[in-house]
């Protein structure tokens, strides 16, 4: 449940890779160009940067080389047809956190992002916020209308999926792969008991709830 920027100009392999993170639950933006890249990474955050070596009007090298001066922190995995170890050496020295080589397995993709994800120095640096609600990932802090608002680990990662995929609708089994990883024993009676204390917690009295049921479909966090 990352928010992953893909650069890649190629259609073919772009569709296969977001296709693939978006069935993973992950929240990715894409775009085919490296100047349209460049400002996306001056104008977002992400989880993980999944860049091409060669791209229209600005390379992938260029790009991490400008994201990486000007402090950006979120792991580059960089993809290229280049195999030979001073190609390599290039992507390293211009800030690439990772490096694989076309054609790839779309699963050691996949696991390569995870192995990024879990490493200790991709740490969230902004807090998220909508309408009163603010959650802070890296100290693990949750606020209303500025005050701090006691929730289970469970909870607490209900919430933070839900605030970094505002508006979108999730079933309960997306919600159970995410956050319960299938435990033993857990259902949708689960999700729903879990949400509903989640509710008591950071809902306004007479106000509807921050996150809606969607009737015959799932969940949504209502950002406005």
């Amino acid at each position: 449940m990352a928010k992953i920027l893909v650069v890649e100009d190629d259609l073919a392999i772009c569709t296969i890779i977001v296709d693939w993170l978006t069935h993973q639950h992950h929240t990715v933006e894409i775009t085919h160009n490296g100047l349209e890249a460049d400002q996306y990474l001056k104008t977002y955050q992400y989880d993980v940067i999944v860049l091409d070596w060669g791209l229209p009007d600005l390379s992938g090298v260029e790009i991490c080389k400008r994201y990486k001066t000007a402090g950006g922190r979120a792991p580059i995995l960089m993809l290229t047809g280049k195999h030979d170890i001073e190609d390599k050496e290039e992507g390293f020295n211009a800030g690439a956190d990772d490096y694989l080589t076309k054609p790839f397995d779309i699963k050691e993709l996949s696991a390569r992002i995870r192995a990024l994800l879990r490493r200790p120095t991709n740490v969230y640096d902004n807090i998220l916020s909508i309408r009163n609600v603010s959650l802070d990932p890296n100290n693990h802090i949750a606020t209303k209308n500025g005050a701090p608002v006691k929730l289970t680990p469970k909870e607490f990662a209900v919430l933070e999926f839900f605030m970094r995929n505002p508006n979108k609708v999730f079933k309960a089994d997306a919600l159970l792969d995410h956050i319960w990883n299938s435990e033993a024993g857990c259902g949708p009676e689960t999700v729903r008991t879990c949400i509903k204390r989640l509710r008591r917690q950071i809902d306004e009295p007479g106000v509807s709830s921050i996150i809606e049921n969607v009737h015959g479909v799932g969940y949504k966090l209502a950002a406005e």
